[in-house]
């Protein structure tokens, strides 16, 4: 039912079990959303110290009815004043959570600054990596020891989309990614810190070979020719050519030769099976996989992150070591961040961060038509109890308003806040 055909309650009527519409502006009432169900006799005091005289309510939604008598069954049996609003003293806690989302919008412009700031390091080692050798392994070096000690030090990792930029770094954001969730892992499963230099190392690195494949093979809309496919499986070993050539350690090339084996055997170039593969190369061919399925060549072709999440866990999931697919999925939960998602209260959403020790309870960025989009509601699951996530949702099934909103990543890229370590993020 609609929610304009929804029936009135008085509020001396309100139970505990009720699932209730304010129809208050958000920043008018101290509930973190304007529909809900009444769990406790705090929050039936709360809305009846508004001044209003009554609210919708959904009966098919709520576990208990109305306690003195029926409610009206249509909304224009009604007239009602217009509602005294009050200041009512829990509305202090609403312009507290204003201020908090004020805060997690100023630290999501920073992460983000410093996101692109790594990409553009990442473009300058790139552009000078074969004119200037020494130097510039020495600044890749460097950029990896700073994001890993960041990522590895911070009491908890918190990993947010980055929103689509422009400026030419996209070319760049893939060894990014595939960087920033291998050490994701390396952090989740305690590897030896004598190890992660060279896994950053390697997933920074993992595609150099790719410079000697022609572009006309590297960006084809089109399926590859078998011949084209051979070609471009020469790139392992380009990159391990590269590699020695910069001085590159055993573990680094090992990622680079081996990170398109796949555990079953499938992969190439050299079809490695199960632990003949790698350690550190297994973790970076599921970090670099999920990257490929979110941001493919030929974007008509790409997944929502939840759908490449599903796809590799669910259909794919023996073409890499379990182990450490279960902890990618644990560390980027069922809906990683830029998941478009409706929560259990009907409100459309996307995931914006996640907490990698609880990836279940993710912030989410709401829709709503009142509030301004660059003031859009940031909604912490983890302080929401009674709400979680239903279902994902793919952009194409949002309504343009809602799409346009809340802007879902055409390029999913993450990135990471150590500030909780007391570190600035990873600068060029």
């Amino acid at each position: 039912m609609p929610v304009g055909d929804l029936p009135y309650v008085g509020v001396e009527q309100l139970e505990v079990g009720m699932y209730v519409y304010i129809d208050l502006k958000w920043f008018q009432h101290p509930f973190a959303f304007n529909n809900f169900k009444i769990k406790d006799a705090e929050q039936i005091a709360t809305i009846r110290g508004l001044g209003l005289k009554r609210v919708r309510f959904d009966p098919s939604r709520s576990d208990s009815k109305p306690s003195a008598r029926e409610a009206e069954q249509s909304a224009a049996a009604v007239v009602a004043d217009e509602p005294v609003l009050k200041e009512h003293p829990a509305l202090a806690a609403k312009r507290a959570l204003i201020e908090k989302i004020k805060v997690q919008r100023e630290a999501a412009a920073r992460i983000e600054h410093a996101f692109v700031d790594t990409a553009k390091t990442i473009r300058d080692v790139e552009k000078n990596l074969l004119s200037d050798p020494e130097k510039t392994v020495a600044q890749a070096s460097k950029l990896v020891g700073q994001i890993a000690d960041s990522i590895l030090s911070a009491p908890e990792l918190a990993i947010h989309v980055m929103g689509d930029k422009i400026g030419g770094e996209e070319l760049y954001f893939h060894a990014l990614n595939v960087t920033m969730l291998s050490l994701m892992v390396a952090r989740e499963i305690r590897l030896p810190q004598e190890a992660v230099q060279p896994l950053g190392m390697g997933a920074l690195f993992h595609d150099v070979g790719r410079r000697e494949i022609p572009d006309k093979v590297l960006m084809k809309m089109e399926p590859l020719t078998q011949a084209e496919q051979n070609l471009y499986e020469m790139h392992c070993q380009y990159g391990i050519d590269i590699g020695r050539k910069l001085g590159f350690l055993p573990a680094v090339l090992a990622i680079i030769g081996e990170h398109h084996e796949l555990y079953d055997g499938s992969g190439y170039p050299k079809g490695l099976k199960g632990e003949a593969i790698n350690l550190l190369a297994r973790i970076v061919a599921i970090a670099n996989y999920y990257d490929k399925l979110c941001n493919p060549v030929n974007v008509l072709n790409a997944l929502t992150p939840h759908e490449a999440l599903a796809t590799m866990f669910a259909k794919l999931r023996t073409r890499f070591d379990s182990r450490l697919l279960q902890v990618f999925v644990r560390c980027l939960g069922v809906y990683p961040p830029g998941t478009v998602v409706q929560l259990s209260n009907g409100v459309i959403g996307m995931v914006a961060t996640i907490n990698t020790a609880k990836p279940m309870k993710p912030m989410v960025v709401v829709y709503d038509a009142e509030i301004p989009k660059d003031e859009a509601l940031l909604v912490d699951l983890e302080t929401e109890a009674d709400v979680n996530i239903a279902k994902a949702l793919r952009p194409g099934q949002l309504p343009r308003e809602i799409y346009t909103y809340l802007n879902p990543r055409k390029q999913v890229s993450y990135y990471f806040d150590a500030s909780a370590a007391n570190k600035e993020p990873a600068k060029p």
